[in-house]
């Protein structure tokens, strides 16, 4: 009795190179989408932030009602935005005759749950800070939302000072916060019970917003009142 041995015919496999290439097809045709949508989204994402930032600079100046945007150069003096100067952005705030009502500025410092970004708003006439509107916070939802809200730390901000020092570099005083109820110099801010740490952030973001901007806002405020390039 004969017996057959029937042999299975192996199944076909596809080269590696035909998977590499279209691995490689897949991954090129990705990478398009992600550039493409990252190009459309972009002027979207920009002009957001642009409402945002001039809603925000309207809340610290009330009255404003035109922005004009200005750059802290690396000499140390200020520049209109559009000429294409770059660094620190500082934003110089209207009233509709285009008088300057003030300059509203941003600094940030470590918080309980990761950095703290306000915008405050500078008078160059009384040397100080006159308004707080938080930007970014991740505190903890009933202490962390005070730093915008609870009524006596917002009276901090009414007339913070921050006068230069002789050689017109630097702040005379650096802006501190302190324990509740023990606030003695006008540019110490009093912090919330129960949040003392959402409020240092909110006294080391004042001071590193006036440290790096008014000295340059104070040595070049021709620049702010001059009216914009036609």
């Amino acid at each position: 009795m004969t017996t057959e041995v029937q042999i299975q015919p192996q199944a076909a496999t596809t080269p590696a190179w035909a998977m590499l290439r279209t691995l490689g097809g897949i991954a090129l045709l990705s990478g398009l989408l992600v550039a493409l949508v990252y190009q459309f989204t972009l002027p979207i994402i920009a002009e957001n932030q642009r409402v945002l930032t001039e809603k925000a600079v309207f809340r610290v100046l009330p009255g404003a009602v035109g922005k004009r945007d200005f750059v802290i150069t690396p000499e140390g003096g200020l520049a209109p935005a559009e000429t294409g100067a770059s660094g620190d952005l500082i934003y110089g705030a209207y009233d509709a005759d285009g008088r300057l009502l003030g300059l509203a500025i941003t600094g940030s410092g470590p918080g309980y749950a990761g950095p703290v970004k306000v915008m405050f708003a500078y008078d160059p006439g009384c040397d100080c800070i006159t308004g707080s509107k938080v930007l970014q916070s991740n505190e903890t939802p009933g202490f962390g939302d005070k730093l915008d809200f609870d009524p006596d730390f917002l009276k901090n901000f009414e007339a913070l000072d921050a006068r230069l020092d002789a050689a017109g570099t630097a702040l005379a005083n650096a802006i501190v916060t302190v324990k509740h109820g023990t606030k003695s110099e006008p540019w110490q801010i009093d912090a919330i019970t129960g949040a003392t740490i959402s409020s240092k952030a909110m006294g080391r973001a004042a001071n590193s917003a006036a440290q790096r901007a008014v000295p340059a806002i104070e040595r070049d405020l021709a620049v702010l009142t001059s009216p914009p390039s036609p």
